[in-house]
Order: structure tokens, then C-alpha cells, then sequence
């Protein structure tokens, strides 16, 4: 991971060209006092889907130990080169992701939101470094990274639109670092404008555990569906705020096979209550949605509302 975020920039073998597709011909300036922050997240997702079933075939073969020793002798750019030579994000997935992107931005500015964005300077917040527990790692790219980009350009308001990067600005990096910028999250600007439903039927809803449990957002994103008049089925049990379960996304690096046994687990009872899962968080949204497997759909909420 340390290799491919010094070779390319993100935790995973992965062009980062493509982080910054979703806001051609949006007219969104480059820099500014407020920047939207996509940390990549979203974009990486598609890559996510496709280096889970390699991860899955690495671990346990002789190929595992060559990895191990590339990555102790610091070598592990070189296992990220191979790995990004030889694993492709599906095209679909990624038009996919770049669209929830593009509703995302577009509803902030019909909300009358002004931002810029930082393109190919964007950095990734280093959410995956401390969740995985390398937190000297971390804190050392947080700080010539991402703290150092975001003065560059001046930076004063991040909006933010994925809960591991709301979580890693507001809950993690004030612990080490005195932030000088603003952050808020998107789910916060858009819960009070009028939005219209692309959906005819009934949701349920897979909570974020980040945005449930520690961010307070679990209301948020529920006023959203109300005010797009779609109406969500709730279990206490299921979809409660200290009840939900995880996705398994978290751990999806460390041991796929585990993260596939939550993701399935947590579809079934989710299609309890519906065939249609809404997501709030792109790892989520791969997780739950490569695991479904028919027996429901998985959709983000920027998927099923629009502004009018």
C-alpha cells in the first residue's frame, strides 16, 4: 500500500488520471477557498471490485510469499506496478462511479454551493493507512501530503462526500495536527433542498457505520429520501442506528473471504425489507453490490434522487 501510494499517489495499483474524469465539462474551477473532496474514493471503487478476486487467488499461493518479500525489502512499488499492469477497473463500473460524481456536484451547485476542485492535485486523505492501523504511516502522509497540497492552494472549506474521509478530517487528524480549514459534508448542504425521486419503490437502507454511529449523519440521509418522497422500510434490528451491521468493506484487503461472509449476511436481511439496498459510501456500494448476487439491487442515494 506504502508502495503504490509513493508511486502513483492512492492505496491501490490504480491510474490516477482517473480520479479526476468525473468533472470534465463541468465547469468547475481549479483551487479555491472551497474545494469538494472526492479523496479519489469513489473512483477507486471500481478497481476495488477487481483486485478483491485477485487478492483472494494471491493469498495462500507461493505468489503471497513473493509479495511479502518484495514488500519488507521495499519493493513494493514494484508489486503495485505489476498488480496495475495486470488488474483493470471495469469500464461500466467506472462511467458508473464518475455519474454518482457528477450528481453529487451538480446537486451542490443547484443548491447555489460555489467550489472548486483540485484535479490531478488532489491528494487521498490516507482514510485506508489509519483504519488498517499503520498510523505512523498515516500521520507522515497526512501531513507531506495532504496538509501540504491543500495550503498550496490555499484551502479554507472541504466538502467532503464519503464517510472515511469526513471521518479521517473531523474525528482523526484534529487528534495530531491543527487544522486550518473548514469541513462539512455534503449530506449536510443538500438535506434542506427540494429533490426529486428516480425510484418507484420502496428502499432500504444499509447505513454507513461511520456516518450512523460516530458522524451523526444517520438522520441526514434519511431526510433526503423523505424530501424526494421515497419512502425507506425500517427494522429496528436491521436498520437501527446501533443495530446495523457492516458491510465488510473494511476488511476486504486484509481477508476477502470474511468480508464476502458479512456482505452476504448483511444482504439477506437487508432484502428483508427490500429488494432495493441505498447506500451512503462507495465501499459499501462495491462491497454490498459485487456480494449481492440477484438477491437484491444496490444503488448510492445520489443514484434514486435529482435535483430539479
Amino acid at each position: 500500500m506504502r508502495g503504490s501510494l509513493n508511486s502513483n499517489g492512492l492505496p491501490i495499483p490504480m491510474d490516477k488520471a482517473y480520479c479526476s474524469e468525473w468533472a470534465k465539462d463541468l465547469n468547475i474551477p481549479k483551487g479555491g477557498n472551497t474545494i469538494i473532496y472526492t479523496s479519489c474514493l469513489y473512483q477507486m471503487a471500481p478497481m476495488i471490485n477487481e483486485l478483491v478476486p485477485w487478492i483472494e487467488k494471491l493469498q495462500g499461493s507461493s505468489l503471497s510469499t513473493l509479495a511479502g518479500t518484495l514488500s519488507r525489502a521495499g519493493l513494493g512499488g514494484v508489486l503495485s506496478k505489476f498488480a496495475g499492469l495486470v488488474v483493470k477497473p471495469n469500464k461500466a463500473d467506472i462511467d458508473r462511479a464518475n455519474s454518482i460524481l457528477r450528481n453529487i456536484a451538480k446537486t451542490l451547485q443547484r443548491a447555489g454551493i460555489n467550489f472548486g476542485f483540485l484535479y490531478e492535485d488532489e491528494p487521498y486523505s490516507g482514510a485506508l493507512l489509519h483504519e488498517i492501523g499503520v498510523e505512523d504511516i498515516f500521520l507522515e502522509y497526512f501531513e507531506n501530503t495532504v496538509l501540504k497540497t491543500f495550503r498550496k492552494y490555499g484551502v479554507r472549506r472541504v466538502i467532503t462526500i464519503d464517510p472515511h474521509t469526513h471521518n479521517v478530517l473531523t474525528s482523526v487528524a484534529p487528534n495530531y495536527f491543527k487544522l486550518d480549514f473548514e469541513v462539512v459534508n455534503y449530506l449536510d448542504l443538500i438535506k434542506g433542498i427540494k429533490v426529486k425521486p428516480r425510484i418507484n419503490s420502496d428502499v432500504v437502507i444499509h447505513d454507513s457505520c461511520l456516518y450512523a454511529r460516530y458522524l451523526n449523519k444517520y438522520d441526514a440521509y434519511r431526510s433526503i429520501l423523505d424530501n424526494a418522497g421515497i419512502k425507506h422500510l425500517e427494522d429496528p434490528m436491521i436498520t437501527g442506528r446501533e443495530t446495523s451491521t457492516c458491510c465488510g468493506g473494511p476488511l476486504e484487503s486484509l481477508s476477502p473471504e470474511l468480508s464476502k461472509k458479512i456482505a452476504k449476511e448483511r444482504i439477506k436481511n437487508l432484502a428483508k425489507l427490500s429488494k432495493t439496498v441505498v447506500t451512503v459510501c462507495p465501499i459499501c456500494l462495491a462491497n454490498l453490490g459485487r456480494n449481492a448476487e440477484g438477491a437484491a439491487q444496490v444503488l448510492d442515494i445520489n443514484e434514486i434522487i435529482e435535483t430539479g
